[in-house]
C-alpha cells in the first residue's frame, strides 16, 4: 500500500482524536450542541465587556485591515453611544494550520468570542461539541435578526446542520471556466466561448494544443498538493455534470457511472498532453497554474472567483493588467445538454465562509451583537468597497460588484445553479479519498476503473459499507 502523507493529512490525524474526546468529554448539561430552541436570550452585561475576533489574517491583509481600522472603532463607538463599555481587540492569525489551531483552542475552553470558520468544518466540530447552535448560545434573538431575509437558504445552510444554523455566512463563491481570450483570438475561438458540452471543451483544448503549442490548453486540478482545490474546482463539478452526486438518499456515493465518467475526462486531458500532469504533483502546483494563465502561458482553467478578485487583480499575486480586456468566463456545461445534476445544462460547486460564536465566551449577548454588527449591510459594504467579493448578503451584492462584471455574472448567473459541500462530519476525510483517486489516474498509476473501485473501497472504510452506493 501507497502510504502519501500530507501535511493537511497530518493535522487531520491529530484533529481526529481530538473531536472523538471532545464529543465524548462534554458536560450533560442540556447546552450541547442538539439544537435547544426557545432559548431565553442572555442578558447585556453591567460591567464593562472585553470581546475579541479572530481572523487568519495580519495586515496588510484585507480583512484584518477592516476588522482594525472599522469594525472595531465603529462597534465600540456604538456600544458607547448606548451607555456602554464595550472594547474590542483582534487576534491576529498566519497560523499554517489554522483549523488545527482552533480545534485546540475550543476543546481546552479558549479561543477568541467570535472566529472566522469554513463551511465544511461545521458538521465535525459540531459533532465533537466544540460549537453549538447559535440559538442555543443567544435564544431566539436568533431569528429577530434582518439580515436573515438577505440571505439565500443555501447560502445559511452552508454553516448549519439539520437546518440549525451555528454561525452567520460571510460569503461564497462560484466556479466558472476562465479562459485567456487573446490566445483564443490567436487560436481562431470565440473570444465569447460559451461551451455546451464536455466535448467543446475537448475541441476547444485541441485546438489550442494544434495552434498555440508552447502554451499549456487547459488546468484541471488533480492533485493531493492541490488539496480542496482538486476536490471542489476540479472532480465535483464533472462529478456534477455527469448527473452525480457525492451523498444521495442517506448513502454515499462510491463507484458510480458518474464517478467513472469524471475520472474518464480526467484520463482523456492528461493522457493527450492537454493539461500539464507535472503541475498537479508539485507542492506550488495550484500557483504554478496562476502564474502561466497570468503570465499568458495557460489557456482556461476551472476555478472559483478567487482567481478573479484574489489573484489576477491588481494587487493579487499574480496581477494581469487589462484584465478586463484578456480574460473571459464561462459557465461549465454538462456532460452534454440537460445531462448534469437536477437535469441542469450547467453545474459549478461554492464553498463558503463564516464566523462562529465561541461556546465558551463569557459575554454571549455582546458576542452576538458584534456578530451581527459585523454581517450587516453597512458593515458588508465597507468590506465590498475595500475588496470587491460576493458576500452572503443579496443586498451588499446589488450595490457593492453592481460595477464588476466577472462578480455579478457568479452571483447572478452561476450561483441559482451551483452545489454546496454536503454538511457531514466525514466530508473532509471523504475529500481525501477523492484527492488520491484522481491523482492516481492522472498520474497513471491506476486506471479508471481500478481507481473507482478502490476510492469506493475507501469510501466503506469511512464511512462503513452499508453507507456506500454504487460498486
Amino acid at each position: 500500500m501507497r502510504i502519501h502523507l500530507r501535511r493537511s493529512h497530518a493535522a487531520a490525524l491529530l484533529i481526529a482524536p481530538l473531536l472523538v474526546l471532545a464529543a465524548c468529554g462534554g458536560d450533560d448539561d442540556g447546552s450541547g450542541g442538539d439544537g435547544d430552541n426557545g432559548q431565553e436570550a442572555p442578558e447585556p452585561s453591567d460591567e464593562p465587556v472585553h470581546l475579541t475576533i479572530s481572523h487568519n489574517a495580519t495586515r496588510p491583509q484585507i480583512e484584518a485591515v477592516w476588522i482594525e481600522d472599522y469594525v472595531i472603532p465603529e462597534f465600540e463607538a456604538l456600544m458607547a453611544e448606548q451607555g456602554r463599555e464595550v472594547t474590542v481587540e483582534h487576534i491576529e492569525g498566519g497560523v499554517d494550520d489554522y483549523k488545527t489551531q482552533l480545534a485546540l483552542d475550543l476543546s481546552v475552553g479558549e479561543g477568541p468570542d467570535i472566529t472566522s470558520f469554513d463551511q465544511f468544518w461545521t458538521a465535525e466540530f459540531a459533532a465533537a461539541g466544540l460549537i453549538e447552535p447559535l440559538r442555543t448560545l443567544v435564544g431566539d434573538q436568533v431569528d429577530e435578526w434582518e439580515g436573515w431575509e438577505q440571505i439565500p437558504d443555501a447560502v445559511v445552510g452552508s454553516l448549519a446542520v439539520d437546518d440549525e444554523p451555528y454561525g452567520l455566512p460571510l460569503g461564497t463563491d462560484g466556479r466558472v471556466i476562465f479562459y485567456r481570450t487573446d490566445l483564443f483570438e490567436d487560436a481562431g475561438l470565440p473570444t465569447d466561448w460559451q461551451p455546451t458540452s464536455w466535448d467543446e471543451i475537448l475541441d476547444a483544448a485541441r485546438t489550442l494544443q494544434s495552434e498555440l503549442p508552447d502554451i499549456i490548453p487547459m488546468q484541471l486540478n488533480a492533485g493531493i498538493n492541490m488539496e480542496e482545490a482538486t476536490t471542489l474546482q476540479g472532480y465535483i463539478p464533472l462529478l456534477l455534470g455527469a448527473g452525480g452526486d457525492l451523498h444521495v438518499d442517506g448513502m454515499w456515493q462510491g463507484d458510480t457511472p458518474a464517478v467513472r465518467q469524471a475520472l474518464e475526462f480526467y484520463d482523456t486531458i492528461y493522457s493527450e498532453g492537454l493539461a500539464d500532469t507535472d503541475m498537479q504533483l508539485l507542492t506550488d502546483g495550484r500557483d504554478r497554474s496562476f502564474e502561466a494563465f497570468s503570465q499568458g502561458n495557460l489557456g482556461m482553467l476551472i476555478e472559483g472567483d478567487y482567481l478573479w478578485r484574489g489573484v489576477i487583480n491588481p494587487e493579487g499575486n499574480f496581477p494581469l493588467e487589462d484584465r478586463e480586456d484578456l480574460v473571459g468566463w464561462a459557465l461549465i456545461p454538462a456532460q452534454e445538454p440537460g445531462a448534469g445534476i437536477r437535469g441542469q445544462d450547467f453545474v459549478s460547486a461554492s464553498g463558503g465562509t463564516g464566523r462562529v460564536i465561541n461556546p465558551n465566551t463569557e459575554h454571549p449577548h455582546e458576542a452576538w451583537e458584534l456578530l451581527t454588527f459585523m454581517s450587516s449591510y453597512e458593515s458588508q459594504l465597507d468590506y465590498v468597497e475595500r475588496e470587491p467579493r460576493i458576500t452572503a448578503r443579496e443586498d451588499v451584492n446589488e450595490d457593492g460588484i453592481a460595477h464588476d462584471p466577472m462578480l455579478t455574472f457568479v452571483a447572478e448567473e452561476v450561483l441559482p445553479l451551483t452545489w454546496y459541500r454536503p454538511g457531514f462530519e466525514e466530508y473532509p476525510q471523504v475529500s481525501e479519498a477523492i484527492q488520491f483517486m484522481v491523482e492516481n489516474v492522472v498520474s497513471g498509476r491506476s486506471d479508471v476503473e481500478s481507481a473507482a473501485q478502490e476510492f469506493h473501497s475507501t469510501l466503506e472504510g469511512i464511512v462503513g459499507p452499508d453507507n456506500v452506493a454504487g460498486g
